[in-house]
């Protein structure tokens, strides 16, 4: 039987309760045993940056169980999302994982697939858009490189809604009908993709747009603890239950 591919999103370790990051961990166990790879599709940590050598500390069981998932033969993805896009070669060469940002273009189930976080996408939200190009530029990287870490950290919680779930339910549907919309969309426009994966709206989905291809979008971690499975070019939207893996959504 052909192993699946798995696929997760917005887990925001570090903001999210010492249990969840426990039960995430038994996941990144179950993707071991039953995996062919993991795609993770942004916002892993709700918080990362790479201060040369220095990384954040408390991050070290998942990162150590990512480079357990690597050395044994299974290869994972991790999409920069707007929370941990400052990965770099820690990341690439101490875990061993594929880090990119921005969007990617790669194969899922045999098939080419577009995978985008979700944050800024298409041509709205301008200054969102704005401010995204001058975080993520060269020189505010240096200047926040040259803070301490520990303020570092501290300015990044300050800023983060994660922990407080700051928006309403209507904003957090909002963005995910636009991100399911934009995906939707790019399938209709490129007939070879099979299909588009997104992050970012926390709203679960596994959505056909023609035959057999789909947006897919895992979730998250803060809330629903769901997950991706791909076997066979048959998507499946799963919860996480314990240490015998998910039950399907869908």
């Amino acid at each position: 039987m052909t192993r699946p591919e798995f696929i997760a999103s917005d887990v925001h370790l570090g903001a999210v309760p010492r249990a969840t990051e426990h039960d995430f961990l038994r996941f990144l166990e179950h993707v071991g045993g039953h995996g062919r790879s993991l795609l993770l599709v942004g916002d892993l940590f709700d918080f990362w940056f790479e201060y040369g050598d220095v990384i954040p500390g408390k991050h070290f069981r998942v990162l150590a169980a990512l480079a357990r998932l690597v050395e044994a033969g299974i290869p994972v993805t991790l999409l920069g999302g707007n929370h941990d896009a400052w990965g770099g070669r820690f990341l690439r060469e101490e875990v061993g994982v594929a880090f990119h940002t921005g969007m990617l273009r790669t194969e899922l189930g045999g098939r080419p697939a577009l995978v985008a976080h979700g944050d800024g996408l298409g041509r709205g939200d301008f200054r969102y858009r704005v401010l995204k190009s001058v975080l993520r530029s060269r020189a505010a990287i240096a200047g926040f490189r040259a803070l301490h870490p520990e303020l570092g950290v501290r300015l990044a919680r300050l800023v983060s809604t994660t922990e407080t779930r700051g928006e309403s339910e209507e904003v957090v549907r909002g963005r995910a009908r636009f991100i399911e919309e934009w995906a939707r969309r790019q399938l209709r426009d490129d007939p070879s993709l099979g299909w588009v994966v997104c992050g970012h709206a926390h709203v679960p989905a596994v959505v056909e747009e023609g035959a057999g291809r789909f947006y897919l979008n895992a979730g998250d971690w803060v809330q629903h603890q769901s997950f991706i499975t791909v076997a066979a070019g048959i998507p499946e939207l799963h919860a996480w239950s314990g240490t015998r893996g998910g039950h399907s959504r869908t």
